[in-house]
């Protein structure tokens, strides 16, 4: 009786991301979602809080100091929930980087054993911190509670800013984790780059208090993301539907180019992992 075996090559083309087979492994990628979740949180003692507590008590260093003390403008709302509504995005999209781009030498062991699309691995860690993003969210509805802000129809729009971030966080994952599984310096230098971007995104300031380096905000792609998540979900800002379009272009751009680059190098993680 003859056995059919499967010979699994690289390909030998330009590959983007393969929907088709990242649905054939949902199962699988829902698996590394679930095992991330349970590590990040076991053995801690307030466990689904930590998703709380670090936005909110960041949210109250900078009303003391930008918004007290600098007397920095919300852009027409209270600095408070113009800040957290900022830092609910921005600690979502930081998280998901930092999870994805040590996620394949985290996986190492599995890499070197068992086949499946590797790309899945970075894909999942960016997936986790959105659980983390919809727990934090409890405060935000307090704050707008607190300061009777009554939100508008595009608030419904406000999962559209999260799919961008998170293909964004997807685009930025593919390319640090690739690079990371040869060059290890990303864990020392992707701290210190989420630092300065943190000063050109408008998280803390509105876009408005820089008029003469708009454009050079804009080609952050987070800073349009970020601005209409905001106006989105406070109502009394405009949205500014031009910059948010070049950030979805630049999003598309650096997701694309991220996954070609994963797939042109996957073949090389299990031999120098």
């Amino acid at each position: 009786m003859s056995e059919t075996v499967t010979i699994i090559k690289p390909s030998s083309k330009l590959q983007f991301l393969n929907l088709k087979e990242l649905w054939n492994y949902r199962e699988l990628i829902a698996s590394f979602v679930k095992r991330d979740i349970q590590v990040r949180y076991r053995q801690t003692i307030i466990g689904g809080l930590w998703a709380i507590i670090q936005p909110f008590s960041t949210m109250v260093i900078f009303s003391f100091f930008f918004g007290h003390l600098a007397q920095i403008s919300g852009g027409g709302v209270p600095y408070p929930i113009f800040s957290y509504a900022g830092l609910l995005l921005w600690t979502y999209f930081t998280g998901a980087i930092t999870a994805s781009s040590g996620s394949m030498v985290a996986s190492a062991g599995l890499i070197t054993k068992v086949y499946f699309p590797r790309i899945i691995i970075p894909i999942s860690a960016t997936i986790t911190g959105l659980l983390d993003y919809l727990v934090a969210s409890i405060v935000l509805i307090g704050l707008m509670l607190y300061y009777s802000i009554v939100p508008t129809s595009l608030i419904f729009l406000v999962p559209v800013t999260l799919i961008l971030t998170w293909m964004l966080a997807m685009g930025i994952g593919f390319w640090l984790s690739a690079i990371n599984v040869k060059y290890r310096d990303v864990g020392y230098v992707l701290p210190f780059f989420i630092q300065l971007m943190l000063f050109v995104t408008p998280v803390i300031y509105p876009s408005s208090i820089a008029p003469n380096f708009k454009f050079l905000l804009a080609l952050n792609p987070m800073t349009g993301i970020i601005d209409a998540h905001r106006a989105m979900i406070l109502g009394g800002l405009p949205v500014n539907w031009g910059t948010l379009g070049l950030s979805a272009v630049m999003v598309l751009i650096i997701l694309l180019t991220g996954s070609a680059y994963f797939k042109s190098v996957e073949k090389h993680f299990a031999d120098i992992i």
